[in-house]
């Protein structure tokens, strides 16, 4: 195996090799792109680590793309044929006329939702959303809000939450890259409350960088605000792929389904052992407890409801996303693969 880093985007490439019983024609490719190194995206980890997408037939490279909307974007390109990120790419790409599909749901709630202030505001006795939203900066300017993309899963959701405290105007929104450039900013103070998973913001604690003041995450806050189980993080790509290239489409698939029951029956030590080289800018300990509050929010089925996915529009179809008209669930959901799936490999 063969590890290239360049400008934080991990590609790993990994050569054909035949299957027991006899030698085969080098494998077919694919390549499949994903945010940041934090074990959310943990389904694609394993399906590339323990050769699910090589056992169905097929090598892919990994990119990371930095955020959700540079994986998008890389995915828009035609350099990846899939990705993993917040249904709302799906839905960004389809209202620009870039027809995409969802075939897999990841999750039934955002993992993403854990606000972390810096530990000297709370300190000073800033400990809730509404003292947050209340402060000001030295300079007299709003308190600023970091999240890893404008326009990206953490910023979505996080700002519908802001928007039910009537706080979203309160704050400026700031982006601030992957797991490092995260740490780094609440670390040196240029963000005072940093949204992202249970592994960063467990890191921040760690280090003595912030304070968790409010979790969205946590089912009871999930429902009170949200309703119930929404497809948050999902696997999609263009439908395009899907016209051309129906195959390799269920080999992803067939190798992402795998994956779930392969996360499903195991221990957070043993995805953790899986994983690892794919996570590695937070400790194991923070790592270990995001992949058991995973186990929670996961989607051990992965079908898209309408339920869920009218759930979701509320927060989806807004000035925020630039999403103005509902998108049909048929126009962005292509289920068929999945339910292949199952059927090939039951659970």
């Amino acid at each position: 195996m063969a590890f290239i880093i360049k400008r934080r985007s991990i590609v790993c490439a990994m050569a054909a090799l035949p299957f027991a019983g006899g030698a085969r024609a080098q494998a077919k490719t694919g390549a499949l792109a994903y945010p940041v190194a934090v074990p959310g995206y943990q389904c694609v980890f394993v399906a590339q680590a323990q050769g699910f997408l090589k056992e169905e037939g097929y090598d892919f490279k990994m990119i990371q793309g930095g955020s959700g909307v540079k994986t998008r974007a890389i995915m828009a390109a035609g350099e990846a044929d899939f990705m993993i990120a917040d249904i709302l790419h799906t839905l960004q790409l389809n209202n620009r006329q870039r027809p995409t599909k969802s075939i897999a749901a990841v999750d039934l709630r955002s993992p993403s939702q854990r606000w972390v202030i810096r530990k000297d505001l709370w300190d000073q006795g800033i400990d809730t959303v509404e003292k947050f939203a209340a402060w000001k900066r030295p300079n007299g300017s709003k308190p600023i809000f970091g999240i890893s993309s404008l326009g990206g899963t953490a910023h979505l959701w996080a700002h519908y939450y802001m928007e039910k405290f009537g706080f979203e105007d309160s704050v400026s929104w700031v982006q601030v890259g992957n797991v490092e450039t995260m740490l780094g900013s609440l670390k040196t103070r240029q963000v005072d409350v940093l949204s992202s998973a249970i592994s960063v913001t467990t890191e921040a604690e760690k280090n003595g960088w912030g304070k968790v003041i409010y979790a969205p995450s946590e089912e009871k806050v999930w429902n009170s605000v949200i309703g119930g189980p929404v497809p948050v993080n999902a696997n999609f790509c263009l439908a395009a792929t899907i016209d051309k290239e129906p195959e390799k489409v269920q080999a992803f698939t067939n190798a992402i389904w795998r994956a779930v029951q392969f996360i499903k029956a195991s221990s957070p030590e043993t995805i953790l052992a899986t994983i690892e080289r794919f996570v590695g800018s937070t400790s194991r300990d923070a790592n270990l407890l995001e992949i058991g509050e995973l186990k929670e929010v996961a989607d051990w089925n992965g079908l898209i409801t309408p339920e869920s996915y009218a759930r979701g529009e509320k927060v989806w179809l807004s000035e925020l996303t630039g999403i103005t008209q509902p998108i049909k669930l048929e126009d962005a959901v292509a289920d068929k693969f999945l339910k292949a799936a199952h059927a090939k490999y039951p659970a």
